[in-house]
């Protein structure tokens, strides 16, 4: 465990689906706060999201969520500082890894994916991912539709408001990081001392539900280890993008000084 620092440094981490250009406001407005921000792609998500999705690296169906963690660490390890980790959905499972492997100073999980043995038989959560991680489709990229897109992101918005932001952000997806981050990839020690960890949950999400959410929340047992939780109203799954996302930065950003003056 790392003592809660004067770091300035934030690493954001995208989940499935997306890379670093979702991330873009957000560094714009932590930067304005004073930090350095880094947005580092998984592998074989780097580039604009509209070449990605014409011309998907065959390789990409072949990456774990073991590979990911790699290759965030490998990053993080030559930053001069430790970070603050941020991560949405998949983004928000791999910052409790990375702060198990001590790898943040402190860590926020928005909308995470639950950890492995920690699951909802919510309809919403099923229907949005078991298209992802059907095993009958091999090590197959996967793209999304514009309506799934809308059902398990932006169930607030229209077709034609999802529309817009499916061309802006959405690139294609590894199955297989999906069906590795629910077994053991996807292992927390939830009695390891950690740093401190922020759980955020939007109340309409559909592809990860407050209430798994605050599952995920509940697991961690060790009392000395700061582990704190958030509900926002009428937020979705697109709660990084949706209106009046700058509402969620901003209690991020105070929870952050709360927890350096702790």
């Amino acid at each position: 465990m790392t003592p809660v620092t004067d770091s300035k440094t934030i690493v954001f981490i995208h989940g499935l689906f997306m890379n670093s250009e979702s991330w873009k406001p957000w560094i714009q407005y932590f930067e304005k706060k004073g930090f350095t921000c880094h947005a580092p792609a998984y592998p074989f998500h780097e580039g604009n999201p509209s070449e990605l999705r014409k011309n998907p690296n065959p390789e990409l169906g072949k990456i774990t969520f073991s590979e990911v963690i790699f290759s965030l660490s490998y990053f993080i390890d030559l930053l001069p500082e430790k970070p603050i980790l941020i991560g949405h959905s998949m983004g928000g499972l791999t910052v409790q890894k990375l702060i198990e492997l001590n790898k943040g100073v402190a860590g926020i999980c928005i909308d995470p994916a639950p950890p492995a043995g920690v699951f909802s038989f919510k309809w919403s959560f099923l229907k949005a991912n078991l298209s992802t991680i059907n095993p009958l489709k091999g090590d197959s990229v996967c793209l999304p539709t514009v309506a799934w897109y809308q059902y398990a992101f932006c169930n607030t918005m229209t077709l034609e408001e999802t529309a817009v932001e499916y061309e802006k952000f959405v690139v294609p997806e590894s199955r297989n990081i999906a069906r590795s981050s629910i077994r053991e990839d996807g292992n927390i020690n939830f009695s390891k001392p950690h740093n401190p960890l922020l759980f955020i949950a939007g109340e309409k999400d559909h592809i990860i539900p407050l209430s798994l959410v605050k599952k995920n929340f509940e697991a961690f047992k060790v009392k000395n280890s700061r582990t704190d939780f958030k509900q926002f109203a009428d937020r979705t799954h697109y709660i990084c993008g949706q209106k009046n996302w700058e509402e969620v930065a901003g209690y991020i950003n105070n929870w952050i000084k709360d927890i350096k003056t702790a």
